[in-house]
């Protein structure tokens, strides 16, 4: 899975989505190229408990905003998730 698939599986499960919308990554100075996708899946711990496998979507640099976190995405819906990496 590369950032670009993932981009695609995250846009036919949720076209409404706004993480990757042209608009949403302009206010935030990233681009496509800023990210990449570490070649297995990790464990995310939600606030319930839960443990969920997810695709961890890295930037390689911080954004004009500062931003450097993790975005986590569920292997199997692919919708964003919000927990921690376990």
């Amino acid at each position: 899975m590369n950032a670009s698939q993932l981009k695609q599986k995250y846009l036919e499960h949720n076209p409404e989505g706004f993480h990757f919308a042209k608009m949403t990554m302009k206010f935030f100075g990233d681009t496509m190229s800023n990210y990449y996708v570490p070649v297995k899946p990790v464990q995310v711990e939600l606030s319930s408990g839960e443990v969920v496998e997810c695709w961890s979507l890295t930037r390689r640099k911080a954004t004009k905003l500062g931003l450097k976190t993790n975005a986590y995405f569920c292997v199997k819906t692919f919708s964003i998730i919000h927990g921690d990496q376990k």
